[in-house]
């Protein structure tokens, strides 16, 4: 998929869609290009291109690629795949008999073999699925970004309309804002339909929520697309969305506020307070019950695993929630 040009001055080219010809309006002296695969992807391609074509390509991968704004077909992309599976257990297979041949060669019949058995397979079988599933991970990340600047976007939005400015200007100008982020490149894409394509904006904004990850931004072009059809007037659609992702917006930070708050207290209980008991209790019995060797033990993996991942885990969660309220 082309990223969105900018159009001024255009000259022509042929594309087909739909299996009609049509013309495709580019920016003078440009010329129709696309994204070009890396040699790993070239290399994957041409290995396995039999293979991802032997079937039809899975239509959520489609949906997901698009909705991730991952410019490759879905097809090239199980081939790099398969590629990158089969890399992965190669590299896993190695690692496997070198470690496992360690353990064999210390003593550790057992546990070298379940090394040189269990890392291959798992590594083979996890990229597999961790690629497999890349797409739709980083559709619903986009989902999310684009909630959290749906708010202000609407804002300007509706600013726009009570201005009288005409719907397409609205997104172009919309898809300029990169203060936006994602629902700006949600809004450029809808004008690249319109200005790139020749589509109508009806159907290019139809087309936007058809391939948007958010629901809210669906609901809203939907919306968009309802009110201009039946008649309705844009300018008060606009605003009352406007009015109500603010009030959306202020209940979720409002929740994440509360859930912090919850976080914290939760903290000082499980992270400070109670690994402080559980250290000196175990210390009293190791003075006092004879537990010796294995209680320091303990005590050593308290210390210096138990608390410090506590720690962390809390940090991560704690930043999530602060990146989901910037």
């Amino acid at each position: 998929m082309p990223a969105t040009p900018t159009v001024e001055v255009p000259t022509t080219a042929t594309a087909t869609r739909g299996g009609q010809v049509r013309a495709v309006r580019f920016k003078r002296g440009e010329h129709p290009s696309h994204t070009a695969l890396t040699p790993f992807q070239r290399w994957s391609w041409r290995t396995f291109r039999a293979r991802v074509q032997a079937k039809p390509p899975d239509p959520t991968l489609e949906e997901n690629l698009i909705k991730a704004h991952m410019r490759v077909r879905a097809d090239e992309y199980m081939a790099t795949v398969w590629g990158a599976t089969v890399v992965a257990g190669i590299v896993t297979l190695v690692a496997g008999i070198v470690v496992g041949l360690l353990f064999v060669l210390s003593g550790n019949l057992a546990i070298g073999l379940l090394i040189g058995i269990l890392l291959p397979v798992l590594g083979t079988i996890g990229t597999f699925f961790v690629l497999q599933s890349t797409p739709g991970s980083k559709a619903k990340e986009r989902g999310r970004k684009i909630d959290r600047k749906i708010s202000p976007s609407m804002s300007f939005v509706s600013a726009m309309s009570s201005a009288d400015v005409n719907i397409d200007q609205i997104f172009r100008e919309l898809g300029r804002q990169k203060i936006y982020g994602e629902v700006a490149e949600e809004a450029a894409w809808i004008t690249r339909d319109t200005e790139l394509l020749g589509v109508d904006i009806l159907t290019a904004i139809r087309n936007g929520a058809q391939r948007s990850p958010s629901k809210r931004f669906q609901d809203f072009l939907q919306g968009v697309v309802t009110t201009a059809t039946s008649g309705g007037q844009l300018k008060p659609y606009f605003l009352l969305k406007a009015e109500q992702y603010e009030r959306e917006n202020k209940l979720e930070q409002l929740q994440r506020v509360e859930t912090m708050g919850l976080l914290a207290e939760t903290f000082v209980t499980v992270v400070v307070a109670f690994p402080l008991f559980l250290v000196i209790i175990i210390a009293i019995f190791a003075v006092i019950g004879g537990g010796g060797t294995f209680m320091i033990d303990i005590l050593w993996g308290i210390v210096a695993a138990l608390i410090p991942l506590a720690q962390f885990g809390f940090i991560f969660f704690m930043y999530s929630i602060a990146q989901e309220m910037a």
